[in-house]
């Protein structure tokens, strides 16, 4: 395909993009096909010689779309949103047509300088401290992840780092390996399952701490979780506190976690994967009081900020630790101006990295802060409006507190009788929502996920909800 070609093709595409996601509440939000429909659909093998791209275009409808869920639909509310915007899309195009692999500052400078610069805005939006910024001159800075979920693995390694280098210190004749064996780290028993998983990959105990009545991790748990295994003679190291958990949106208590982790020098990293975008509005940011007393501190932008996935971003107060984990610099990677600017392969786990601090420059300057908090405040109304509809219906109930856009609502009645709703729910492939359990209470999750979502939306929601419940209730 040379250029011309090329242009039509572009521009054809864009063409359908805004066609599919101006009209995707027309289509059915959850596909109706079983594992294996896509297979019969295409040759057994690579064509020899080349299709004309007229045809891949009319095969997108024919192939890709039956299987498709239509995460951007307003009728989407299962797990948390996923963004998407024009702007991110176009940046993805340019970063698509530059395609460097960033993975030191020469291989391309622009990709790192601007990531660098990206992270101090966006750190300045949420009113982050200082020390976390690179333009303040000291040692913070930010980078950007793939999911949140690296983001915890990174400072868990980064944490561990650290903790074996003091420990060395005490106790010169330890071997790592027993070092390791001794090491603990904690989060809620909310917290999402990535931060159990990343306690697997790093090799070190994970405490599973009990929350509160209102599911969130309390400084005074904290501290009595730690004390127990410094009496037993392990070495607390590291704890995850939780901003926005995926099963309810509760809101672990940072600023006394922050100082227990503080008091026993734990490293405390903050994990608001969904929630933190929120942080952009300031009648929100008490949510994240203490945060100065965290190492580390994460969100996805590719959540709830309008950039699209994946943009993942963490912010460090001394990245050296990560980087000093993670510092394996052969010949061919070495240039002269080490040192300078950050070669940010020491700060993740992949070697190869994407252009993406263009989504954050493009989507930033085309909305501007007033247009994202107004999107960001908008979804939480819809979730008030969703919560009001629950409450003029006697058979439903609100199962805790209703926080930023997350709903969690379920008929009063037994488990059972949640699940059949919530499968009936799904069947009819109107909406689509996911569950969860908290203490063996099943409740159904309605998040808020689509930047074109209106109030009629909210209502076609609760109407279909109301409906089902009807259908359920009639057996």
């Amino acid at each position: 395909m040379e250029a011309p070609e090329f242009r039509n093709f572009a521009k054809s595409m864009v063409d359908y993009i805004a066609d599919y996601l101006e009209n995707i509440r027309d289509r059915r939000v959850l596909p109706d096909v079983k594992p294996g429909y896509l297979r019969p659909l295409i040759p057994d093998t690579a064509p020899n010689k080349p299709d004309c791209w007229e045809d891949v275009m009319k095969d997108i409808e024919r192939v890709i779309m039956p299987g498709v869920t239509h995460w951007h639909s307003p009728k989407f509310h299962a797990y948390f949103p996923t963004a998407n915007s024009y702007p991110a899309i176009v940046a993805d195009m340019l970063s698509g047509a530059i395609a460097c692999i960033g993975f030191t500052w020469i291989a391309s400078p622009a990709c790192t300088e601007l990531e660098v610069v990206m992270l101090d805005w966006l750190g300045k939006m949420l009113d982050l401290p200082a020390e976390f910024l690179a333009c303040t001159g000291g040692k913070g800075g930010g980078v950007i992840q793939g999911t949140a979920s690296e983001a915890t693995l990174v400072a868990l390694l980064g944490a561990k780092a650290k903790k074996m280098q003091q420990v060395k210190k005490e106790h010169p004749d330890w071997e790592d390996h027993i070092i390791i064996s001794k090491l603990v780290g904690y989060c809620s028993a909310q917290a999402h399952s990535s931060v159990e998983r990343a306690g697997l990959l790093g090799g070190v105990k994970l405490r599973l701490v009990p929350a509160d009545e209102n599911n969130r991790l309390r400084g005074a748990a904290l501290e009595e979780a730690i004390k127990k295994d410094l009496d037993d003679g392990l070495i607390p190291f590291y704890a995850v506190v939780t901003l926005g958990t995926t099963n309810s949106c509760a809101f672990d208590c940072l600023e006394e976690c922050g100082t227990v982790g503080n008091k026993y020098n734990v490293w405390v990293h903050v994990d608001a994967a969904y929630a933190g975008s929120a942080f952009i509005c300031p009648e929100y940011r008490h949510l994240m009081k203490g945060v100065e007393k965290a190492e580390s501190f994460n969100f996805n932008p590719h959540k709830w900020m309008l950039v699209n996935f994946d943009c993942s971003a963490m912010w460090l107060k001394d990245p050296s630790w990560v980087v000093n984990a993670f510092n394996v610099d052969p010949l061919y990677l070495k240039h002269d101006m080490q040192g300078s600017a950050p070669d940010y392969r020491h700060w993740q786990i992949p070697l190869g990295r994407r252009f993406r601090a263009l989504k954050l420059w493009f989507v930033l300057r085309l909305y501007g802060i007033e247009n994202l908090q107004a999107h960001i405040r908008r979804h939480c109304n819809f979730a008030k409006q969703f919560e009001k509809l629950c409450l003029t219906d006697k058979r439903f109930e609100i199962v805790g507190e209703v926080n930023m856009g997350l709903v969690c609502f379920r008929l009063k009645g037994s488990n059972e009788l949640n699940e059949t709703l919530l499968k009936r729910i799904n069947g009819h492939g109107n909406i689509h929502m996911v569950p969860a359990k908290i203490r063996d209470v099943y409740f159904l999750r309605m998040a808020i996920c689509s930047r074109f979502t209106k109030p009629e939306d909210i209502e076609y929601t609760w109407k279909e909800v109301s409906r089902t419940a009807d259908e359920v209730l009639k057996h």
